[in-house]
């Protein structure tokens, strides 16, 4: 979109498309894309609009964020009921929950305490009897249907059809999801809307990989809250907020930053840091913003403590914390009663830090695929390059495996994909890298920081260091005898259709064809159980019935969404299989929540 607007809050764009006429609903998309175009200007909170020229749209976000219908405003006949506010909380970005504040640590709950779920709105809070196990409230259990149906409706139509209509029905599935106590299920809702968002509006941004995995959740996760307890049920509900717990006092080492470039409107950086034994911690600047504020946070003091250090400097320098407070993730808070000084750093191949590249890689995939950091510690070197179907990616050698080393964003602003571009140039350099695990049936990973090719006392964060040609050595002889491109099993034959239904809804599958020569070719292969997902997904997107007068009856969408569901998280499962074997790690992994 071309105009500068607030976010919007999931629960007004709800409230005003619901409001709309069947009439009004039937034109909305086109109403988003005419208001588009029209010219607008921003005075403090306020954004007015010139609908045409007897008309204005207002929107007023107190605090950056439009909260309530009344905060749209506009001037024509039909109003409040009109187009113009609905297109325009459609076409405004989408409000999210402020991320978990750095602040003092809640109080641990006693045995007697009730235990409240955050939300927008106080949430629907039950106890869980002593000798019974959680279960969902009928709250919940309603919600979670609510979500279903709105996201099975958008995997129907696909992302042509899924317009400001079904997008807004899953806002408002969204919005009772986080009040019922329900915040993972629907920041993932909130997430398929932005990203159908993006692939309707042709943002460079999207990717349908994303769409799919977002989807994937929101259905899986409504599919099972119902019928789960205890555990499983607490991490299907997810937690909106994390405690922070004291952690006494830490001797920190910094080890990298990296930018933060979200879809959803945040940006910012991160440091990693840790400590003698080990431990990671991170050290985190993400606010609304753009590509300008990823580059320029690196920049900032670090906002723990009364030090001085920019996030660049933490990730070559050291942190003295008293009173440190850590989230479950490990990430620090920076409340008041934490104080934080500047200490001495460590180089990569130093102690403490050289312990984190002694474990042994195939360790490192295990924890990584089982809920861990995802980031790997690797010693590799340059063997070339490989064209992908994003771009080109190096191609490393790390203790005789072939691993591809892909940017870690594509965005322009940020440097990941010039400094590879670089790096490709200098085949049989020694590197000792930082990286994230990218699970498929190769090993392949997200480049993050690397020793700087010709001071391996420095390093470079790649997303926001720029390497210079003066800064690469001569080019080396590549080791021989790997080989780029192993025989993959066929399994894309079933994941590009999970994908194709994504993007273009059941009726890209519906079309006459034989999927039986797939369905033989993956059995040959091993994969029967994927050939008969296949065989079910062609047959629940054709699935017309007829009435008693030969006319066609609606399609069966919770079939179908069934159907995609199976074989979306069965290609997960087998990805993440097919990964821990290309890296030798333990292929037993516990089922992803």
């Amino acid at each position: 979109m071309s105009l500068d607007l607030p976010p919007v809050a999931p629960a007004v764009t709800a409230e005003l498309v619901q409001g709309l006429t069947p009439r009004l609903r039937k034109r909305l998309d086109a109403g988003v894309t005419k208001l588009a175009g029209r010219p607008s200007v921003r005075d403090g909170d306020t954004v007015r609009i010139a609908v045409d020229d007897d008309t204005h749209l207002e929107l007023h976000a107190p605090g950056g964020t439009v909260t309530s219908t009344d905060a749209i405003r506009c001037g024509c006949l039909l109003a409040p009921d009109c187009l113009h506010r609905a297109a325009a909380a459609s076409a405004a970005p989408i409000a999210e929950p402020e991320p978990e504040p750095e602040s003092e640590p809640q109080p641990q709950p006693t045995p007697d305490a009730v235990p409240v779920s955050v939300g927008e709105d106080t949430p629907d809070t039950r106890s869980a009897s002593p000798t019974e196990p959680d279960t969902p409230t009928p709250d919940q259990r309603a919600a979670a249907q609510a979500m279903y149906d709105a996201a099975a409706a958008v995997l129907e139509a696909g992302t042509d059809g899924a317009g400001a209509v079904l997008q807004a029905e899953l806002l408002r599935a969204a919005h009772t999801a986080r009040i019922s106590g329900l915040p993972r299920i629907a920041a993932s809702a909130v997430s398929v809307v932005t990203q159908l968002r993006a692939a309707r509006g042709a943002d460079p941004a999207y990717r349908l990989a994303e769409l799919t995995a977002a989807l994937r959740d929101v259905l899986g996760t409504a599919h099972r809250l119902p019928g789960s307890i205890g555990p499983e049920l607490a991490a299907l509900r997810g937690t909106a907020r994390q405690p922070y717990a004291p952690d006494g006092s830490l001797r920190l080492y910094g080890l990298f930053s990296e930018p933060v470039l979200t879809a959803t409107g945040y940006a910012g950086a991160v440091t990693w840091t840790a400590d003698a034994e080990g431990r990671l911690y991170t050290v985190s600047d993400v606010l609304p913003g753009g590509p300008g504020r990823a580059v320029g946070a690196a920049d900032r003091a670090v906002r723990i403590g009364d030090t001085a250090l920019t996030h660049r400097e933490l990730s070559r320098a050291g942190l003295a914390v008293a009173g440190a407070t850590v989230s479950p993730t490990g990430r620090l808070g920076a409340g008041a009663g934490v104080r934080a000084v500047r200490a001495s750093g460590a180089f990569w191949r130093e102690d403490p830090l050289a312990d984190l590249w002694a474990l042994p890689v195939a360790d490192q995939v295990s924890r990584a695929l089982t809920g861990g950091d995802g980031l790997l510690f690797l010693d590799v070197t340059l063997t070339g390059t490989v064209r992908e179907a994003a771009g080109d990616c190096l191609l490393a050698d790390c203790d005789g495996l072939t691993l591809r080393l892909a940017a870690a964003h594509d965005h322009p602003a940020l440097p990941y994909r010039d400094n590879l571009r670089l790096l490709s140039a200098v085949p049989g350099t020694r590197l000792r890298v930082v990286a994230r695990l990218d699970p498929s049936p190769q090993p392949r990973a997200l480049l993050l920081a690397a020793d700087h090719p010709r001071d391996p006392e420095a390093h470079l964060d790649l997303g926001l260091d720029r390497l210079q040609h003066a800064d690469l050595p001569a080019p080396a002889m590549a080791p021989a005898g790997s080989s780029p491109t192993p025989d993959e099993a066929p399994l894309h034959l079933l994941r590009r259709r999970v994908h194709q239904a994504a993007s273009a809804g059941r009726r890209v599958l519906a079309f006459p064809g034989d999927s039986a020569n797939d369905s033989r070719r993956l059995g040959r292969y091993g994969f029967a159980c994927a050939g008969d997902l296949l065989d079910e997904l062609h047959s629940a997107a054709a699935d017309r019935s007829r009435d008693v007068f030969g006319r066609l009856v609606p399609a069966d969408i919770n079939r179908f969404a069934h159907a995609w569901l199976a074989a979306a998280h069965y290609t997960e499962e087998v990805d993440r299989s097919l990964c821990a074997a290309a890296w030798g790690a333990d292929p037993a992994l516990p089922p992803a929540l």
